[in-house]
């Protein structure tokens, strides 16, 4: 995503998304009640604007510097942060995690182990790790949920939707909630 100009992505979004309601995955994020959210590839923003106008106190990272200058210019309120996912620490944990549109399809190949494990790493104690991405591509859900357990997080529920439609297996799409592993 690195390539990616972020004036002309947020336009393409304002443009598709005219007339409808473009807030699902922050809707889906506030069923977890957070006080605090990471919003790990946050592109533009736009999960990011939406939670910090529900009163989350929300951190927006990205490798693209074109999409977090758009990001800076909606939102300067929020503190928007220019990093690779694989590499992230910053030295504070959060209620709930979020990669949404995505995020692990956008990452260089034989990063996603690297992937969970930073964000692992910012999940608080009784928090959760929330990402919803397209299946039958370059991720495959097993995978993901090896490297999230192998990060010490287990698979709590999955869903198809943003909605909150349960997965049953044949769905396109996923949104992964994990948890912190419980002590044996």
């Amino acid at each position: 995503m690195t390539d990616w100009d972020g004036g002309d992505y947020q336009a393409r979004f304002d443009k598709a998304a005219s007339g409808e309601h473009v807030h699902g995955e922050a809707d889906f994020v506030m069923r977890y009640r957070p006080a605090t959210v990471l919003d790990a590839g946050c592109g533009t923003g736009r999960v990011a604007v939406e939670l910090a106008r529900r009163g989350v106190d929300v951190v927006g990272v990205d490798v693209n510097p074109s999409m977090l200058a758009v990001a800076r210019e909606r939102a300067p309120h929020i503190d928007w942060v220019e990093s690779d996912l694989t590499a992230l620490d910053l030295g504070r944990t959060f209620d709930v995690v979020v990669m949404a549109g995505n995020v692990p399809l956008f990452t260089p190949a034989g990063t996603l182990a690297a992937l969970a494990a930073a964000c692992a790493r910012h999940v608080a104690h009784d928090g959760v790790l929330i990402a919803g991405f397209q299946l039958g591509r370059e991720v495959a859900l097993a995978d993901y949920d090896a490297f999230a357990r192998d990060a010490g997080l287990d698979l709590a529920e999955r869903f198809s939707t943003w909605d909150g439609d349960r997965f049953d297996g044949a769905a396109p799409y996923a949104v992964s909630v994990h948890r912190q592993q419980s002590p044996a």
